[in-house]
């Protein structure tokens, strides 16, 4: 839950079929049952390859610039599928592919370049040559994943980006609940709406009141959130400002069982800092510091994770209060994510912040070959991601860490910026990163204490990327200063 940003389009390299590895890595935390039997269900997801996506990354460069003419002249969704739109040869070679082999039963997406398809196991082996299909369980959670590559005939190779549902299983939230600290009378016991709205100069008159707004969030971890949560939440800490305890729409299917920790996290925040506007949820069945890929023995590397690296979306890392019991001023969450993506080379619009960066802090930084200098640099901005307070299941939980709440922090901010942008007849932000690199840290609180996590090595030894004056790879460019950031962005 590192982003709040829409992702006008997505990027996919076509070496997954053709992996130089002779199994798939199964994470530690999720035991392995056994085969599936060859009569079992599948759902997967064929990504069609799609035409025009550098027109259409340049669309997006000229609508994002304040200091270009088409700024704020946003692509409708039909513009932008009638763009990528995968060709008809595309869709008749897939289609066909699928079909000679049974598989019929799919639905698409409005821009044609997803086809979701349920097949047997029996059926996806055959398809997907070298998929072996297993069961997987991890705290009652059960998923069915390929235990082993696959790859597709070069013919259809050409046509395709990648198959979705075989490899990738869902990352452990790192927001759990932890054992509170000592604490003295006077102080607050964690952070809550009222904590937030203080920390960012948010008032009670700062809540949404455009007819024509709407934020969503969009869940990937096959969590859910509950109604009768959010309407709890909002009960218990939602009384200083006005606001909507219900989602007005949930697009997918939400799961049965328990509520889960970031589903919850993103849903109750977001409609706190972004109050009283309307809420959609996109459900579908990175907290992790620098992160780390084992080269080899006693090589490694800083793993930047996705889609947190991609250029295309305004990505938040997490801080703490210097006093965890304070409203004081910030520093950097050691789980706080950064780093630079080894796939996106670095966009343009970052480039002057990042080799600042890079050359105030030359001498501290770990070595290069931990690190691509050159890919897209991460995050972008960041607020607080520690010691929340969480309704889920109907009980309140406090101690709640992870950027799972700071992203739906700075979402509802930027949601509430766009409220007052339409009010004033002014186009929604759209995407903010070429915007927010030219404002050069104005409006926003510069964290330059902390380091994040990193390789438990003897030559990092678990330390990450810090924190320095101005932007950098653990915070970005810092923490909101609400009625500033408002300022700034209400200009054009």
């Amino acid at each position: 839950s590192h982003l709040f940003v829409v992702q006008l389009f997505f990027y996919a390299s076509s070496n997954v079929f053709s992996s130089s590895s002779s199994f798939i890595r199964i994470p530690e935390d999720w035991t392995h049952v056994g085969r599936v039997r060859p009569t079992e269900e599948l759902e997967l997801t064929f990504a069609l390859k799609q035409q025009n996506v550098q027109l259409l990354e340049e669309k997006l460069r000229l609508v994002s610039d304040p200091d270009l003419p088409q700024y704020g002249k946003h692509l409708t969704l039909e513009e932008v599928s009638s763009l990528v739109r995968p060709s008809e040869v595309t869709h008749k070679v897939v289609r066909h592919w699928l079909k000679s082999h049974g598989i019929t039963n799919c639905v698409t997406v409005r821009t044609q370049d997803f086809l979701q398809c349920t097949m047997t196991a029996e059926v996806a082996e055959t398809l997907l040559p070298g998929s072996r299909f297993h069961r997987y369980i991890r705290e009652g959670q059960s998923l069915v994943r390929s235990s082993a590559p696959y790859s597709v005939h070069d013919d259809i190779l050409q046509h395709l980006d990648f198959v979705g549902g075989l490899h990738r299983l869902p990352p452990k939230g790192q927001g759990l609940s932890k054992k509170p600290k000592q604490w003295t009378e006077g102080v607050h016991l964690g952070v809550t709406p009222a904590i937030l709205r203080g920390r960012y100069n948010l008032t009670a008159a700062d809540v949404g009141k455009a007819q024509n707004n709407s934020q969503a969030v969009a869940q990937f971890l096959e969590q859910y959130y509950h109604p009768a949560d959010l309407a709890e939440f909002m009960s218990m800490f939602g009384g200083s400002f006005q606001h909507l305890s219900q989602v007005d729409r949930v697009v997918g299917t939400q799961g049965g069982g328990k509520a889960g920790i970031e589903a919850s996290l993103d849903v109750e925040y977001i409609m706190s800092t972004g109050a009283n506007i309307s809420t959609w949820v996109f459900t579908n069945p990175g907290d992790s510091g620098a992160g780390c890929r084992h080269l080899g023995k006693e090589q490694n590397s800083f793993r930047p994770s996705f889609p947190a690296s991609s250029p295309y979306v305004t990505t938040v890392g997490g801080t703490s209060f210097k006093n965890p019991f304070k409203v004081t001023y910030e520093v950097t969450d050691y789980i706080s994510g950064g780093g630079f993506s080894n796939v996106f080379k670095m966009p343009d619009y970052q480039v002057s912040a990042v080799q600042g960066y890079l050359k105030t802090v030359a001498a501290t930084l770990p070595p290069h070959s931990y690190f691509n200098t050159s890919g897209r640099a991460y995050p972008d901005m960041a607020a607080l991601s520690d010691n929340y307070w969480v309704v889920i299941n109907r009980v309140p939980v406090p101690w709640v860490s992870g950027t799972s709440a700071s992203t739906p922090v700075v979402g509802g901010m930027l949601s509430l910026i766009n409220d007052q942008r339409l009010l004033k007849g002014l186009p929604a932000l759209g995407f903010l990163n070429p915007r927010l690199y030219k404002l050069k840290g104005q409006a926003l609180f510069d964290v330059t204490e902390g380091c994040h996590l990193g390789c438990l090595d003897e030559q990092v030894q678990g330390k990450g990327f810090c924190a320095a004056p101005s932007w950098d790879p653990v915070t970005g460019w810092g923490t909101p200063n609400y009625p500033a950031l408002l300022a700034a962005l209400l200009v054009k």
